[in-house]
């Protein structure tokens, strides 16, 4: 009876859980089913979407990637074409060798050297054949600045009989006499007591003519025989820089020739000559390996008459020679430098001259351009030239 009882009071207990579980269960498939239609259009939309996006996405990638292709392809083009066009036109290497077009610095009046710091200077200008004007400067020894104000060409000339030596300086490629490296070379070697006397080659600066090899020695020629004419039996030193070097060793070579040698001359940065400088010129760097540079671009300045062959006009030069030439020289390199050296010291014909070579380290920074920075040079000069350096 009381487990009838028992029984009995236990069921609606029992009821009472079972429904309440039910309920639980019931909500809690509604949520999980609700969720999961949630969840399935969610899905539905993103898959809807997601085809555009990654459309979108692929044709902007696409053309990103055209785009590429055809820049890739102008590159290319332009790169194939110039070899072709500078063999088909080789007049278009030759400016490229003289770069005479390039006036820097821009704006100069080179008929006032005093613009560039030079108030001890003369603007002038010869003719070395018809229908050829260069322009000249002629710059007084420092210890003549102040004699030199206000004074005109005749007192100029006539200084060039005083007793200091003269230096003809030949610029290289590019700019024109009144570059500021190159003016500051002249103040240097004003200030060691030289008369400097500099000027540009037809086609370059205010020079009228067509810039070439023949018409740069021809000028240069003209303009040392000038300077000889005018200071008799005083010492006259030549100095070349870069291109000037091959205008250099041309000009001695035809002095020695003529039994009429300078007394000495100076290479700042030369090379051997102007094919292995080209092929070593940072320009020519995006070529060098190429099939056929040699017949695209070396033949081409050979056909505009174009060698300054300093390695074979050293064979012929018979007077001391100094060559100058920093490490870290990237337009001419330091190799091509040394190179020359170690011909002209074997030569027959510099054989008891005197012949010098001095680098100048990378840490000093000189480059191509900056050794008349050199607190050496001075003292390089004067044990070089020995007692015919002039007294400061």
């Amino acid at each position: 009876m009381i487990s009838v009882m028992r029984k009995r009071n236990h069921s609606p207990t029992q009821d009472n859980d079972s429904t309440v579980t039910k309920t639980l269960l019931d909500s809690k498939l509604k949520h999980c089913h609700k969720k999961g239609e949630e969840s399935t259009e969610s899905e539905v939309q993103y898959g809807s979407a997601d085809p555009d996006k990654t459309m979108g996405r692929t044709l902007r990638r696409r053309g990103m990637m055209w785009r590429l292709r055809r820049f890739f392809m102008w590159v290319l083009g332009v790169y194939l074409a110039i070899p072709v066009i500078v063999k088909l036109c080789p007049s278009i290497q030759a400016k490229l060798v003289f770069l005479n077009f390039v006036r820097m610095p821009y704006f100069i009046d080179l008929k006032r050297p005093l613009d560039q710091g030079l108030n001890h200077t003369i603007n002038f200008y010869l003719q070395p054949e018809e229908g050829i004007s260069v322009g000249v400067w002629h710059t007084v020894p420092t210890q003549m600045w102040k004699e030199a104000q206000g004074r005109d060409g005749q007192w100029f000339e006539s200084t060039l009989q005083s007793v200091h030596p003269v230096m003809l300086y030949l610029h290289g490629n590019a700019g024109s006499r009144g570059g500021d490296h190159r003016v500051q070379l002249y103040k240097v070697l004003s200030s060691l007591g030289y008369h400097v006397v500099t000027f540009d080659y037809r086609g370059w600066g205010d020079s009228k003519g067509s810039p070439s090899e023949r018409g740069m020695t021809a000028d240069a020629l003209f303009i040392y025989q000038w300077v000889k004419q005018r200071i008799g039996r005083k010492p006259l030193y030549i100095w070349g820089h870069s291109l000037g070097t091959g205008v250099a060793t041309n000009l001695v070579r035809q002095l020695c020739e003529q039994g009429a040698p300078p007394d000495s001359l100076i290479l700042e940065s030369p090379f051997t000559n102007i094919r292995e400088e080209a092929k070593s010129h940072p320009f020519s760097m995006v070529y060098r390996y190429l099939p056929g540079f040699d017949w695209f671009f070396l033949d081409a300045i050979s056909a505009n008459d174009i060698r300054f062959a300093s390695d074979e006009n050293v064979n012929h030069i018979s007077c001391p020679v100094l060559i100058l030439h920093a490490e870290d020289d990237t337009v001419v390199p330091f190799h091509l430098g040394k190179k020359l050296y170690n011909m002209a010291a074997q030569s027959k014909s510099l054989s008891g001259h005197k012949v010098q070579f001095i680098p100048f380290p990378v840490s000093l920074g000189y480059r191509h351009k900056f050794i008349y920075r050199s607190p050496e040079l001075p003292h390089i000069l004067s044990d070089f030239l020995g007692t015919t350096h002039p007294h400061v």
